[in-house]
Protein backbone atom coordinates (compact mmCIF):
# COMPACT_ATOMS: atom_id res chain seq x y z
CA UNK A 1 0.00 0.00 0.00
CA UNK A 2 1.27 3.47 -0.83
CA UNK A 3 1.94 6.00 1.87
CA UNK A 4 -0.79 8.40 2.83
CA UNK A 5 -0.13 12.03 1.88
CA UNK A 6 -1.31 12.97 5.39
CA UNK A 7 0.76 12.72 8.56
CA UNK A 8 -0.77 9.78 10.39
CA UNK A 9 -0.18 11.33 13.82
CA UNK A 10 -2.15 14.45 12.89
CA UNK A 11 -4.86 12.96 10.70
CA UNK A 12 -7.47 12.13 13.35
CA UNK A 13 -7.34 15.51 15.08
CA UNK A 14 -7.16 17.37 11.77
CA UNK A 15 -10.17 15.47 10.44
CA UNK A 16 -12.17 16.21 13.61
CA UNK A 17 -11.26 19.91 13.51
CA UNK A 18 -12.02 20.21 9.80
CA UNK A 19 -15.41 18.53 10.09
CA UNK A 20 -16.28 20.57 13.19
CA UNK A 21 -15.36 23.78 11.35
CA UNK A 22 -18.20 23.04 8.90
CA UNK A 23 -20.63 23.79 11.74
CA UNK A 24 -19.25 27.34 11.78
CA UNK A 25 -19.56 27.50 7.98
CA UNK A 26 -23.19 26.37 8.30
CA UNK A 27 -23.91 29.04 10.91
CA UNK A 28 -22.30 31.82 8.82
CA UNK A 29 -23.99 30.68 5.60
CA UNK A 30 -27.26 30.32 7.49
CA UNK A 31 -26.89 33.89 8.75
CA UNK A 32 -26.38 35.09 5.16
CA UNK A 33 -29.41 33.09 3.96
CA UNK A 34 -31.50 33.90 7.05
CA UNK A 35 -31.78 30.19 7.86
CA UNK A 36 -31.20 28.64 11.28
CA UNK A 37 -29.28 25.37 10.58
CA UNK A 38 -30.63 23.87 13.82
CA UNK A 39 -34.30 24.76 13.34
CA UNK A 40 -35.42 21.39 11.97
CA UNK A 41 -33.72 19.10 14.49
CA UNK A 42 -36.28 17.28 16.63
CA UNK A 43 -35.44 14.39 18.94
CA UNK A 44 -37.95 11.57 18.71
CA UNK A 45 -37.97 7.79 18.80
CA UNK A 46 -39.35 7.74 15.26
CA UNK A 47 -36.50 9.87 13.89
CA UNK A 48 -33.89 7.70 15.59
CA UNK A 49 -35.56 4.55 14.26
CA UNK A 50 -35.81 5.96 10.73
CA UNK A 51 -32.17 7.02 10.93
CA UNK A 52 -30.88 3.63 12.05
CA UNK A 53 -32.98 1.71 9.54
CA UNK A 54 -32.10 4.21 6.83
CA UNK A 55 -28.42 3.39 7.29
CA UNK A 56 -28.92 -0.21 6.15
CA UNK A 57 -29.29 0.44 2.37
CA UNK A 58 -26.19 2.64 2.31
CA UNK A 59 -24.08 0.11 4.18
CA UNK A 60 -25.31 -2.71 1.95
CA UNK A 61 -24.20 -0.59 -1.01
CA UNK A 62 -20.81 -0.16 0.66
CA UNK A 63 -20.46 -3.91 1.17
CA UNK A 64 -21.49 -4.57 -2.44
CA UNK A 65 -18.86 -2.13 -3.71
CA UNK A 66 -16.28 -3.93 -1.58
CA UNK A 67 -16.90 -7.06 -3.67
CA UNK A 68 -16.59 -5.32 -7.05
CA UNK A 69 -13.22 -5.66 -8.74
CA UNK A 70 -13.75 -3.06 -11.49
CA UNK A 71 -10.95 -0.54 -12.02
CA UNK A 72 -12.71 2.64 -10.83
CA UNK A 73 -14.17 0.98 -7.74
CA UNK A 74 -10.82 -0.59 -6.82
CA UNK A 75 -9.19 2.83 -7.21
CA UNK A 76 -11.65 4.35 -4.74
CA UNK A 77 -11.13 1.51 -2.26
CA UNK A 78 -7.33 1.84 -2.45
CA UNK A 79 -7.54 5.61 -2.14
CA UNK A 80 -9.70 5.36 0.99
CA UNK A 81 -7.42 2.76 2.54
CA UNK A 82 -4.28 4.75 1.72
CA UNK A 83 -5.78 7.99 3.02
CA UNK A 84 -7.66 6.78 6.10
CA UNK A 85 -5.73 3.66 7.05
CA UNK A 86 -2.44 5.15 8.27
CA UNK A 87 -4.21 7.91 10.17
CA UNK A 88 -6.99 5.93 11.82
CA UNK A 89 -5.95 2.30 12.28
CA UNK A 90 -4.46 2.86 15.74
CA UNK A 91 -7.65 4.38 17.08
CA UNK A 92 -10.41 2.57 18.95
CA UNK A 93 -13.97 2.21 17.74
CA UNK A 94 -15.05 4.94 20.16
CA UNK A 95 -12.70 7.38 18.42
CA UNK A 96 -14.02 6.36 15.01
CA UNK A 97 -17.56 6.85 16.33
CA UNK A 98 -16.65 10.36 17.51
CA UNK A 99 -15.20 11.32 14.11
CA UNK A 100 -18.22 9.85 12.29
CA UNK A 101 -20.63 11.69 14.60
CA UNK A 102 -18.87 15.02 14.05
CA UNK A 103 -18.91 14.46 10.28
CA UNK A 104 -22.57 13.48 10.27
CA UNK A 105 -23.66 16.48 12.32
CA UNK A 106 -21.46 19.07 10.61
CA UNK A 107 -22.03 18.03 6.99
CA UNK A 108 -25.77 17.64 7.46
CA UNK A 109 -26.10 21.03 9.15
CA UNK A 110 -24.35 22.57 6.15
CA UNK A 111 -25.86 20.67 3.23
CA UNK A 112 -29.31 19.61 4.44
CA UNK A 113 -29.70 22.26 7.14
CA UNK A 114 -28.74 25.31 5.08
CA UNK A 115 -27.88 24.74 1.42
CA UNK A 116 -30.84 22.52 0.49
CA UNK A 117 -33.55 24.73 2.09
CA UNK A 118 -31.83 27.87 0.77
CA UNK A 119 -32.04 26.62 -2.81
CA UNK A 120 -35.57 25.29 -2.18
CA UNK A 121 -36.65 28.76 -1.13
CA UNK A 122 -35.33 30.25 -4.35
CA UNK A 123 -36.02 27.57 -6.97
CA UNK A 124 -38.31 24.95 -5.42
CA UNK A 125 -38.07 21.56 -3.72
CA UNK A 126 -36.69 19.59 -6.67
CA UNK A 127 -33.98 22.14 -7.45
CA UNK A 128 -33.02 22.25 -3.77
CA UNK A 129 -32.64 18.50 -3.63
CA UNK A 130 -30.73 18.19 -6.91
CA UNK A 131 -28.45 21.24 -6.76
CA UNK A 132 -27.45 20.83 -3.10
CA UNK A 133 -26.41 17.25 -3.74
CA UNK A 134 -24.53 18.02 -6.93
CA UNK A 135 -22.52 20.38 -4.73
CA UNK A 136 -22.23 17.63 -2.10
CA UNK A 137 -20.85 15.28 -4.75
CA UNK A 138 -18.39 17.87 -6.06
CA UNK A 139 -16.88 18.58 -2.63
CA UNK A 140 -16.32 14.83 -2.25
CA UNK A 141 -14.81 14.50 -5.73
CA UNK A 142 -11.65 12.55 -4.92
CA UNK A 143 -12.40 10.63 -8.14
CA UNK A 144 -15.16 11.17 -10.74
CA UNK A 145 -16.97 7.96 -9.70
CA UNK A 146 -16.69 8.86 -6.02
CA UNK A 147 -18.27 12.25 -6.78
CA UNK A 148 -21.22 10.52 -8.47
CA UNK A 149 -21.62 8.05 -5.60
CA UNK A 150 -21.42 10.87 -3.03
CA UNK A 151 -24.06 12.85 -4.93
CA UNK A 152 -26.37 9.81 -4.95
CA UNK A 153 -25.81 9.32 -1.21
CA UNK A 154 -26.53 13.02 -0.70
CA UNK A 155 -29.73 12.69 -2.72
CA UNK A 156 -30.77 9.80 -0.46
CA UNK A 157 -29.98 11.87 2.64
CA UNK A 158 -31.91 14.81 1.22
CA UNK A 159 -34.97 12.64 0.67
CA UNK A 160 -34.68 11.24 4.21
CA UNK A 161 -34.98 14.78 5.55
CA UNK A 162 -38.74 14.68 4.99
CA UNK A 163 -39.32 11.00 5.70
CA UNK A 164 -42.39 10.42 7.82
CA UNK A 165 -44.08 13.61 6.60
CA UNK A 166 -42.28 16.06 8.88
CA UNK A 167 -38.92 17.65 8.11
CA UNK A 168 -36.38 16.47 10.66
CA UNK A 169 -32.65 16.95 10.17
CA UNK A 170 -31.96 14.37 12.86
CA UNK A 171 -32.79 11.56 10.40
CA UNK A 172 -30.03 12.33 7.84
CA UNK A 173 -27.63 13.19 10.68
CA UNK A 174 -28.06 9.68 12.14
CA UNK A 175 -27.89 7.97 8.73
CA UNK A 176 -24.77 9.91 7.72
CA UNK A 177 -22.96 9.51 11.02
CA UNK A 178 -23.80 5.83 11.57
CA UNK A 179 -22.94 4.96 7.96
CA UNK A 180 -19.57 6.71 8.26
CA UNK A 181 -18.88 4.84 11.50
CA UNK A 182 -19.66 1.44 9.96
CA UNK A 183 -17.57 2.30 6.88
CA UNK A 184 -14.64 3.41 9.07
CA UNK A 185 -14.77 0.18 11.08
CA UNK A 186 -14.94 -1.96 7.92
CA UNK A 187 -12.07 -0.10 6.25
CA UNK A 188 -9.91 -0.30 9.36
CA UNK A 189 -10.45 -4.08 9.56
CA UNK A 190 -9.23 -4.44 5.98
CA UNK A 191 -6.27 -2.12 6.58
CA UNK A 192 -5.22 -3.88 9.79
CA UNK A 193 -5.48 -7.25 8.03
CA UNK A 194 -3.20 -5.97 5.28
CA UNK A 195 -0.66 -4.85 7.89
CA UNK A 196 -0.77 -8.27 9.57
CA UNK A 197 -0.34 -10.01 6.24
CA UNK A 198 2.62 -7.80 5.27
CA UNK A 199 4.44 -8.55 8.56
CA UNK A 200 4.06 -12.28 7.94
CA UNK A 201 5.58 -12.07 4.44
Amino acid sequence: MSKSPFKSNDFFKSACYFEASLVLVAIILGWVADINPFQNIYFSEAAITYGLIGTIPLFLMFLALEKIQGGSVVKIRELLLDTLGPGLHRYRWTDLFLLAAIAGIAEELLFRGVIQPWIEGAWGLTAGLVVSNVVFGLVHAVTPLYAVLAALVGFYLGLSLDYGGERNLLIPVIIHGFYDFLAFVALMRVYRSSLTASTKD
